[in-house]
């Protein structure tokens, strides 16, 4: 998947409006969710002008996948492709999930709701294929034409949205699982639904809505 960053021409800093605390090289999920929790505040997330994407991103590159934090919301079922685990749901303005991909299984060719993903590759590798989007007015008698195919590698980060275009993420080990770290804001495809599309004819589907496990909280032991 291609990786995508936004330029922004305002300091970080002088966005926010204070100081941020250095990140510690402990840095944990906990950490990770607060700050984009703090950072996102009252905007309504991403998409907005006074939010800097490279901020966002930063902070999800600097979580590193060791940490293990993320296990607590670690939940999968066999019999699915994938499973939707909640981590976070921040004012309906974004919401953070742990996916556990089965081995040699994937997602369906999907679009984002006009909504946008950061996803960090925290175990295993994930191939994914970018997709050109259907011209508008298709008839769904045209093959999709793909943008690029990339594995990303453990603490791997990348980004996409509609204006991108369409992705399918899949799971190439034979015997592991793949788990990633997903950030959308805003949150439509979970509120609102989103597509699905037939790679051979480019037709979509509407799924009503992306659904997540969510499960009690387990406190961290202390050390």
């Amino acid at each position: 998947m291609m990786s995508v960053l936004f330029s922004s021409t305002v300091p970080v800093h002088e966005k926010l409006g204070h100081r941020h605390e250095q990140l510690s090289s402990t840095y944990s999920l906990d950490n990770l969710v607060r700050d984009i929790k703090t950072y996102l505040g009252s905007t309504s997330g991403i998409s907005s002008s006074e939010v800097d994407s490279d901020y966002l991103i930063s902070l999800i590159k600097k979580y590193e996948a060791s940490e293990g934090g993320w296990a607590r919301y670690y939940h999968n079922d066999p019999s699915k492709n994938y499973t939707r685990n909640a981590i976070e749901d921040i004012n309906h303005k974004a919401n953070i999930l742990l996916l556990v991909w089965n081995p040699q299984k994937g997602s369906p060719i999907h679009d984002h709701a006009n909504a946008h993903c950061i996803m960090k590759v925290l175990a295993g590798n994930l191939t994914e294929t970018v997709y050109d989007a259907p011209k508008k007015g298709s008839d769904g008698s045209e093959p999709l034409k793909i943008k690029s195919e990339t594995t990303h590698s453990t603490n791997d980060v990348t980004y996409i949205a509609d204006d991108i275009g369409l992705h399918r993420v899949h799971n190439p080990h034979p015997t592991k699982v793949g788990v990633s770290l997903h950030l959308y804001t805003p949150p439509n495809a979970a509120d609102y639904g989103y597509h699905i599309f037939d790679e051979a004819t480019g037709k979509s589907s509407y799924v009503p809505q992306a659904r997540a496990i969510l499960r009690p909280k387990i406190p961290e032991e202390s050390t």
